[in-house]
């Protein structure tokens, strides 16, 4: 990383606020997982004040309890006044895509920003588009789009989470304009720009209290082989090919008992996305599997998952091939690595290739059903000690303190990006024009897509699209 500017205050240690757009309590997505780990790590180096949507009214005082040293606040979403005390006095603010469209008050303060890009937001609302009414839709996509090109301005220093989506966001940040003289100059390796702050794993292994599955749901006996699918069933997940393998495993391994214990979203501001649930469930219980081989759950407290880990003897992350796959990172793979659970995966995404390398698993193609029952069969053949050694070896290489390293670098050397510093003529003439620009029109879009997002609009012009086709008729 280039050397650092002078410092943005005095004082010894830097004040960092991190603000989650996700939900943080009893009940934890990735996003929300991933800023309680940095937020961990971080309050080792800075002073750290994390702000949260809390999931519920004892989430700040269990955080308070879990995160020593960690001031934890609770903020409204798109209200400046519930973050301006904290914000004001931050050297370092780290927030997601999302706030910065929805608190664009944070983009003109002296602290230096850093973007959290780890989730690829234009390709995974692409995954997301709606089935009817696209034209009418795209009028929405003009409001994310010009979300999404304020943030590749505002923003000093970029994290993703791996060297792939580097890649992408240093594409994005050239259409932006952000990659110039001046940021080159002032680190011609660009890391100084973007940078790599992967998803991590805890620096101590998981811990089992007590029973949660086996023995525990009913139909999952004591000495059953549990199979984890560990995350959500979003669109650019492939859950079909993985209750089809258990169809045709099933009458041959009874044994098999594949399980899905995250179906609910904890953030209600994303239970609306599309999913595979319904077709999943369908699926099971015209095959007569629901209950007796395939089993759903709601979504695990966070307390509890350590336990569902480590009751799993396999875990499983299938995917379909779209634009989405060589970017994505799954979070829930580094968990599974942190249990030491053996990984069947597709191939194609980022964390396919740490199973290759560090020898964790299986990896399968796309929809193949065939393959994706016999890897399961290969796995339990083979001596578990073949894949605990192998996981020993990963989990001392991807920790959250390792893979957080630029972003602690950073805030302790906060420092604006050379080109946010030249504000005057002679620096970059296009930059002042473009950022005024793209925030006027995320400012006047911002309650249609709203509206959008709550579903209203979409409601009415599937009710006119529906006259139209009467009044056809």
């Amino acid at each position: 990383m280039a050397p650092s500017s002078p410092s943005l205050s005095n004082g010894s240690q830097r004040r960092t606020l991190l603000i989650s757009h996700d939900v943080l309590g009893g009940k934890m997505a990735g996003p929300g997982i991933r800023y309680y780990h940095l937020s961990r790590v971080l309050s080792r180096y800075t002073a750290l004040t994390l702000a949260v949507l809390p999931q519920d009214g004892q989430a700040l005082a269990d955080l308070e309890a879990r995160l020593p040293g960690v001031a934890v606040m609770a903020y409204t979403r798109g209200a400046w006044a519930s973050l301006q005390a904290a914000a004001e006095q931050a050297d370092t603010i780290i927030l997601s895509p999302y706030t910065a469209r929805e608190i664009p008050e944070l983009i003109h303060l002296p602290a230096a920003l850093v973007m959290d890009g780890y989730d690829p937001l234009l390709i995974e609302w692409l995954t997301t588009l709606p089935e009817e009414d696209l034209p009418a839709y795209m009028e929405q996509w003009s409001g994310r789009m010009a979300a999404l090109f304020y943030q590749y301005l505002c923003a000093d220093f970029f994290v993703c989470a791996s060297e792939r989506q580097r890649f992408w966001w240093l594409g994005q940040l050239e259409v932006a304009g952000r990659i110039n003289p001046l940021t080159y100059q002032q680190d011609p390796s660009l890391r100084g720009l973007v940078d790599v702050v992967a998803y991590g794993l805890p620096e101590r292994p998981p811990e089992h209290t007590r029973q949660v599955v086996k023995g525990v749901w009913p139909g999952i006996a004591p000495e059953d082989v549990v199979i984890l699918w560990g995350g959500g069933l979003w669109p650019w997940l492939d859950p079909m090919t993985a209750v089809r393998a258990l169809a045709q495993l099933h009458p041959s391994h009874p044994q098999l008992k594949l399980i899905f214990p995250g179906t609910i979203h904890p953030n209600p501001d994303v239970q609306a996305m599309p999913v595979h649930n319904t077709n999943v469930y369908t699926y099971a219980t015209e095959q007569g599997l629901l209950d007796k081989a395939i089993f759903f759950g709601e979504w695990v407290p966070y307390a509890d998952w350590p336990n569902v880990l480590l009751e799993s003897d396999i875990a499983l992350s299938l995917h379909h091939e779209t634009a989405e796959t060589p970017l994505a990172y799954r979070s829930r793979m580094l968990e599974y690595i942190w249990a030491g659970v053996p990984i069947i995966a597709t191939r194609g995404d980022a964390t396919s290739e740490l199973l290759t390398q560090y020898h964790l698993g299986k990896v399968v193609d796309y929809h193949d059903v065939d393959s994706v029952a016999q890897a399961i069969l290969a796995v339990l053949r083979e001596p578990s000690t073949q894949y605990q050694n192998n996981l020993s070896q990963a989990r001392q290489t991807l920790t959250w303190e390792q893979t957080a390293q630029p972003l602690i670098h950073f805030c302790q050397n906060p420092r604006r990006a050379a080109d946010r510093q030249a504000a005057m003529p002679g620096g970059v003439p296009y930059y002042s024009q473009l950022l005024a620009q793209s925030q006027a029109e995320a400012a006047r879009l911002q309650q249609l897509v709203v509206g959008y997002e709550n579903g209203r609009f979409i409601r009415f012009m599937q009710a006119v699209h529906r006259w139209r086709q009467r009044l056809a008729q």
